[in-house]
């Protein structure tokens, strides 16, 4: 069943690979920045300025904006408890918000359960891109992963039904039996027939949309006007998630880094103009996120994985600013050569899950975490 019924949604950007938090909001008046990153360094002339310490990487000049419209929250030093710098863990944690141990479902997909508790609607959640991320597995829960709208579909060579349910059975098995523990084996084999209803449904979305906006030609960008064509069509989707990266820039970061902030900077700004445009801002949340920050001193032409990083949030319903103390770089307060973090994710979760989306956060983010004022009430 679709809903046309005008509800909040939650856009979830995941940069893949580790942001440099400090290449993307620059301390730019303290010297040890400079000391420690004499070959990746932004210089300060080229900072953009958010107050007299911080400013963004200036490749950020449309978020910039977002920044000076009030619609931006900045989250320095969001991080957990004895970071990990593998990419496949520290995801994991952030995708299942359980630092202490490996989670059991993805904090979006039991979001998903608790917004659509009978599963009426397959289209509660999407992802945009090829796979289904961790973030978004919880058993019973459907989720379409959509790569092309236009062409979206399982199987979609196989016209007949019956023929396609049998094969996507087939397919579910290979990952083994449906009645096993494996949560994301399970998800497989049930959602398949739900997929296809999905498939349908969201083949609509295109034709049923019109924008003046001219998104950017990039990954990131199409995929924005994926979720803003879902959004526009009104088919009570909830939850948006897309990736962009690689943020891994262990060299050549000052070229590497400046295309991917290029590219996501622009994208995010496309994405909030179309929604303007469409009335849709203040009923839309995006989050933006990266699994760890990168090291303090650089390793000549990049820097390594490290912890301390930065994440956004923003939208019409934002109140814009600073959030979480920006990290010290003292060399006393670093952690083996690492920003120390300021704030646990999971606040930011838990502030998201119940300011915007009116649920209760504790058993999904496993915890009680103290939240932020950033939603407009």
């Amino acid at each position: 069943m679709v809903s046309n019924k005008k509800e909040r949604s939650l856009v979830v950007i995941e940069l893949a690979g580790g942001n440099d938090a400090l290449n993307t909001v620059i301390p730019y008046n303290n010297g040890l920045y400079y000391d420690f990153r004499p070959g990746i360094a932004i210089p300060q002339e080229d900072v953009l300025r958010i107050d007299g310490e911080l400013g963004f990487n200036p490749n950020m000049s449309p978020v910039k904006d977002l920044w000076d419209q009030g619609k931006l929250a900045v989250i320095n030093g969001i991080g957990y408890p004895a970071p990990n710098r593998s990419h496949f863990r520290s995801r994991d944690v952030w995708y299942t918000a359980e630092p202490e141990s490996i989670g059991s479902q993805g904090w979006l997909g039991a979001a998903l359960r608790d917004l659509d508790p009978a599963a009426e609607n397959v289209l509660t959640g999407i992802n945009i891109g090829r796979g289904l991320p961790r973030a978004l597995i919880c058993k019973g829960v459907p989720v379409a992963s959509v790569g092309n709208l236009e062409t979206y579909g399982l199987l979609p060579d196989i016209n007949d039904e019956t023929v396609r349910l049998n094969a996507l059975d087939a397919l579910g098995r290979l990952y083994g039996p449906a009645g096993g523990k494996d949560v994301v084996a399970q998800v497989l084999s049930q959602n398949g027939s739900q997929a296809l209803v999905g498939a349908d449904i969201l083949r609509t979305a295109p034709e049923k949309y019109s924008s003046t906006i001219e998104y950017a030609d990039n990954p990131i960008a199409q995929g924005l006007k994926s979720v803003a064509q879902v959004m526009c069509a009104g088919l009570g989707t909830r939850i948006f998630f897309a990736q962009h990266g690689s943020f891994d820039t262990h060299s050549n970061e000052l070229l590497s880094h400046a295309k991917l902030w290029q590219d996501v900077s622009r994208a995010t700004s496309d994405l909030t103009a179309d929604l303007e445009e469409h009335g849709l801002m203040d009923d839309t949340l995006i989050l933006i996120w990266s699994e760890f920050g990168r090291r303090i001193h650089d390793n000549g032409t990049g820097c390594d994985h490290g912890s301390g990083g930065v994440a956004f949030v923003l939208g019409g319903s934002v109140q814009g600013g600073l959030y979480g103390g920006f990290p010290s770089l003292e060399e006393k307060d670093q952690v083996e050569g690492d920003l120390a973090f300021n704030n646990d994710f999971r606040s930011t979760y838990a502030t998201i899950l119940d300011k915007w989306l009116g649920l209760d956060p504790d058993p999904i983010v496993n915890g009680q975490f103290e939240q932020f004022d950033l939603i407009k009430k």
